[in-house]
């Protein structure tokens, strides 16, 4: 009897954010593969007998390739298992949920798809930063910063002047080449720009500057970071929060 998988997105950091559906799919789990980005104490939820396999990726190391992953999926969900795939943010947010969704898809093995909280919208939220707001901007692009070979590098700058608001996932390491693009298809180098690590942790910073100047901080700003250009920025300083909460000093050059 084929068991079912049941890609679920963990959320942006924080445990307490998953979903109430994500949770009840972790507490009924047989096999849980999770990424490097998903809150351990998630994993306490499951049952004493689940099978916990970490599938963690970074930019220069990958624990277990896409196509190794998606064959461990099939394989226990074959053994009749319940197979929770736990990632972080939302897993169709630039997570390859769709990916995996379509590998079992074709294969026959049911699957369901439990929607997260993007760390696209609830970072810069927790950081004081609405991705839209009248008046300022009234729609955004998420893209990833990230190159990964298969596609070619997005056009940030037609983005953000389309857009109004453009969030950079995975772009800290090519931070400077995204920045050198935009500032040479002419975005005016006064542009807010934030970026914030770490995002919904207690140890969440936020990074604010402009566009031009934004490389002297770079050096700075570690991965994980959500990234965030346009006039949205600005509305930081009345909205932030969560940091206020945490931290006695948030940085804000």
């Amino acid at each position: 009897m084929t068991g079912r998988v049941l890609i679920v997105g963990a959320g942006p950091g924080d445990p307490k954010l998953i979903t109430v559906r994500g949770l009840e799919c972790i507490r009924a789990a047989d096999v849980i593969v999770y990424d490097r980005l998903v809150d351990p104490f998630l994993l306490d939820h499951a049952p004493p007998h689940a099978e916990r396999i970490y599938a963690g990726k970074e930019s220069s190391s990958h624990t277990l390739p896409q196509d190794s992953i998606n064959q461990l999926l099939a394989m226990h969900a074959r053994l009749g298992k319940s197979v929770v795939r736990l990632k972080g943010g939302d897993p169709m947010v630039l997570g390859r949920g769709g990916e995996e969704a379509l590998f079992l898809a074709e294969r026959g093995i049911p699957f369901e798809i439990v929607p997260g909280v993007t760390s696209a919208i609830a970072v810069p939220a927790l950081a004081g930063i609405p991705v839209t707001h009248r008046g300022v901007s009234n729609s955004f692009a998420v893209v990833t910063g990230h190159e990964c070979g298969l596609d070619s590098a997005p056009d940030y700058a037609a983005l953000l002047r389309s857009a109004g608001t453009l969030v950079i996932l995975m772009g800290v390491k090519n931070l400077p080449k995204i920045v050198a693009q935009m500032l040479l298809a002419g975005i005016d180098p006064e542009t807010p720009i934030a970026a914030i690590e770490a995002g919904t942790h207690d140890e969440q910073r936020t990074f604010v500057s402009a566009l031009g100047r934004i490389m002297k901080e770079s050096s700075e700003i570690k991965p994980p970071a959500v990234i965030i250009v346009g006039n949205v920025v600005l509305l930081r300083d009345r909205l932030r929060w969560f940091e206020q909460a945490t931290q006695p000093s948030p940085v804000h050059p």
